[in-house]
């Protein structure tokens, strides 16, 4: 009876040995593992949601006023104790060198989730300049608000909570932005293509403004590649890199407004 209960541990430890180690390459296992089940384990263990786990990595870690450590603080908890769906260390270069080449002096970003990339973006920005950032989810807000001011980045970013579809919209009447040099798409992935759309209608894009999306090929965005890609209103390319955190495949589509 032990013996058979020992070969069927044994057969246990190495199926689930095996999965974690195809994570790190299928992006469908990598996905299924992350975000439904380490996640949930974690939850149940700690009492705490994930995003509350990296606020307390960063208040443990980062120090306070410093972005670059914020940065580093999430990155470090993120590849080393669980992942999280930031857009990561190594496209956060990419995103980095597109924010630069910008400039932008109006920034928008759809998806905080936690201010991962709202702290990125919004430390490059030239003095003056502002970055509205919008998120569905009020826990993540709660999260994001609280990482953002620790980084000493509140007074360059005004979040908006609520769904994008109804607040695109209200953006120019609030903040009297009359278009955005920059916008991140880092949210819903079947919401990228409407409001692309909706930024268009509501005149919130100029000749020039710099559209890029996160995550286009993991989880996938094939409706807004055929989008940017097939619209003659936009000149746009690919930048090759990997899932945050994971050598799954992923990157990034810039795709610049012709008008």
């Amino acid at each position: 009876m032990l013996w058979t209960i020992l070969v069927v541990l044994s057969v246990v430890v190495l199926l689930v040995l095996l999965f974690l180690r195809l994570t790190k390459s299928n992006r469908f296992l990598a996905l299924i593992w992350n975000v439904y089940i380490h996640e949930r384990l974690l939850d149940l263990m700690t009492g705490l949601s994930r995003p509350q786990r990296i606020l307390k990595a960063v208040q443990k870690n980062a120090k306070k006023g410093d972005p670059q450590s914020v940065i580093a603080a999430i990155d470090h908890y993120c590849r080393h104790k669980e992942w999280a769906m930031n857009v990561g260390d190594d496209k956060g270069l990419i995103l980095d060198s597109v924010v630069m080449e910008v400039n932008p002096s109006s920034a928008l970003e759809l998806g905080t989730y936690c201010g991962y990339s709202t702290v990125r973006i919004a430390r490059l920005l030239p003095a003056g300049s502002t970055l509205i950032t919008v998120e569905f989810n009020p826990h993540c807000a709660v999260i994001a608000r609280q990482i953002i001011a620790y980084a000493g980045l509140q007074d360059k970013v005004k979040l908006m909570e609520g769904p994008s579809g109804d607040l695109i919209p209200k953006i120019k009447e609030q903040f009297g932005i009359t278009s955005f040099d920059f916008v991140f798409l880092d949210h819903w992935k079947d919401r990228y293509v409407p409001d692309t759309k909706l930024l268009e209608e509501c005149g919130l894009l100029r000749k020039g403004s710099v559209l890029l999306a996160d995550n286009v090929i993991c989880p996938g965005a094939p409706e807004y590649l055929e989008y940017v890609r097939n619209n003659p209103r936009y000149e746009t390319r690919y930048f090759p890199s990997n899932l945050e955190y994971t050598k799954v495949e992923d990157g990034l589509e810039k795709s610049v407004f012709l008008g």
